[in-house]
């Protein structure tokens, strides 16, 4: 929803809401370039962008299927035409520099023709030009000419004494596209003519004198063969409009493909964003080593911040897998940032992977992940009478037998909401079997059985997420390679426990 926000029209910007991940590696990488690329465009052309331009493609299939366009509608479609012409030469005459935004943009078709037609039939205003055709002009002279004797009748008439005194106003009005004069309803059988309307208090009629009926009438036929003629120039058009349809669809799909650009580049600007460096998975994994079963995949994030966050508060995180490890057991106190911290691995890791930039420092790293597996957050679904536990279960079994060393997998309190005994068995039971097909996992738990499993396995590490005891707050840094400690005790020293009952609870541990 926020990208869309960056895109200047609405092509842009339902790409933006449909964005998914890159098919491949090679498109994800591509996506990527082309967002520098962007970035480095407006930079360098801060004025550039796509504005005037619509998308056009719902009055071009209504051309296609025999409608006629309105004026207003064929002006769009000339303006999105100029927009396109300006986008197309400042792009392939830049071609050196920013060659993948040229590459969409060669497939932007000027249409001068149809420009030019349109231009030539409706001013700016997308009004019909006295000078569209020979045939109108001809029309609209005679027409001038009808209507100035009609007014000139009038005229004499309301400014005659024998008539004025029966005449609420001495003024010309239409009615029914007809000239009439206000009338005195009580005086209307002194001036003979043909009623059109009558005030709302009923006191004034809207007369058509007969003397005048002759000459509405011919300026009522050359209205008529007006707008005959009108419809004829448009008809025109938009069979131009219908030949060039697919054409103009390219055109649209091009321009949308370039907002869509232009606004991750404006995204990344907004989120100080830097370009990761997106690498290969190999289609088998390497051989373990030893008993340390790592896929292959690098997550390297530096100052990572989840996007939707306050930029102002969100506390960068460094999570950075190194070449022995491909899991990470995430400790740490409630609300203290473990489950953002999940979040903002996989929203970074499909943020590249969709051609964005995403907010780490640079130096960041990701590989290609075919799939990324998430178990976040409270999903109860209590139309099905399900527990917690049951729900989390239920979500890791839907994909827990597609995972391999392709997979990033994130798992938020695994084992939670049952008996905490069998939660935890089942929770490293759960880890043991993921690790086994060498996907790359970050699990946040309470469980202290899930930190011994992480010291005593090969491949797996602790990491923390810090507690400050002074202030009873989280600090959000997430420090790798120690477990999470309980507080409980400082906190309740801190609190106001007795310190018998303190002492007291720890010997029970």
């Amino acid at each position: 929803m926020r990208l869309a926000r960056y895109a200047d029209f609405s092509g842009g910007a339902e790409l933006a809401l449909a964005l998914t991940p890159a098919p491949d590696y090679r498109e994800a990488r591509e996506r990527l370039t082309l967002t520098a690329e962007a970035r480095a465009l407006l930079m360098a052309h801060p004025d550039f962008g796509l504005g005037g331009v619509t998308d056009i493609r719902p009055w071009v299939q209504r051309a296609q299927h025999g409608a006629v366009l309105d004026p207003g509608d064929l002006l769009h479609i000339r303006e999105t035409l100029l927009g396109a012409r300006r986008v197309y030469r400042i792009l392939t005459r830049l071609e050196a520099q920013f060659p993948g935004l040229a590459d969409i943009a060669w497939r932007i078709g000027e249409q001068p023709p149809l420009v030019e037609a349109i231009g030539r039939v409706l001013n700016e205003r997308g009004e019909v030009r006295d000078n569209a055709s020979s045939e109108l002009a001809h029309i609209r002279r005679k027409q001038r000419a009808a209507q100035g004797r009609v007014q000139e009748r009038l005229r004499r008439m309301v400014t005659s004494p024998d008539v004025a005194r029966y005449l609420q106003d001495n003024v010309i009005t239409r009615r029914e596209g007809r000239y009439v004069i206000p009338v005195k309803a009580d005086f209307k059988g002194k001036v003979p003519g043909v009623v059109h309307d009558r005030s709302s208090s009923g006191v004034t009629l809207f007369m058509e004198p007969l003397s005048v009926v002759g000459l509405n009438n011919a300026l009522r036929e050359f209205k008529l063969a007006e707008r005959e003629e009108i419809t004829r120039l448009l008809t025109t058009l938009t069979r131009q409009v219908a030949t060039a349809a697919e054409e103009l669809a390219a055109t649209v799909t091009a321009l949308a493909e370039l907002d869509l650009t232009c606004a991750q580049a404006r995204y990344a600007e907004e989120l100080a964003a830097s370009q990761p460096e997106l690498l290969p998975l190999p289609a088998q994994p390497p051989a373990p080593r030893d008993d340390n079963l790592h896929g292959g995949a690098i997550l390297r994030l530096r100052e990572a911040r989840h996007p939707l966050l306050d930029p102002e508060q969100v506390v960068p995180v460094d999570v950075v897998l190194d070449d022995e490890t491909h899991a990470l057991i995430i400790t740490g106190p409630n609300t203290g940032g473990k489950t953002v911290t999940l979040k903002t691995v996989g929203l970074l890791t499909l943020m590249a992977q969709a051609g964005m930039h995403i907010p780490a420092a640079p130096g960041s790293a990701i590989s290609y992940f075919e799939a990324v597996y998430a178990d976040i957050g409270d999903e109860q679904s209590i139309e099905q009478s399900l527990s917690t536990f049951s729900s989390h279960l239920g979500n890791i079994m839907s994909f827990f037998d597609q995972v391999d060393h392709r997979s990033l997998v994130l798992l938020d309190e695994l084992g939670a909401g049952t008996d905490p005994a069998e939660g935890a068995a089942l929770a490293r039971a759960l880890m043991d079997a993921l690790r086994q097909r060498r996907a790359t996992i970050l699990v946040a738990t309470h469980y202290p059985d899930l930190k011994l499993y992480a010291h005593n396995t090969p491949g797996v590490r602790n990491a923390s997420l810090e507690f400050d005891v002074e202030t009873l707050r989280p600090t959000f840094h997430l420090t790798i390679g120690l477990p999470g400690r309980s507080n409980a005790f400082a906190i309740a020293r801190r609190l106001g426990i007795p310190e018998p009952v303190v002492k007291a609870a720890q010997g029970m541990v």
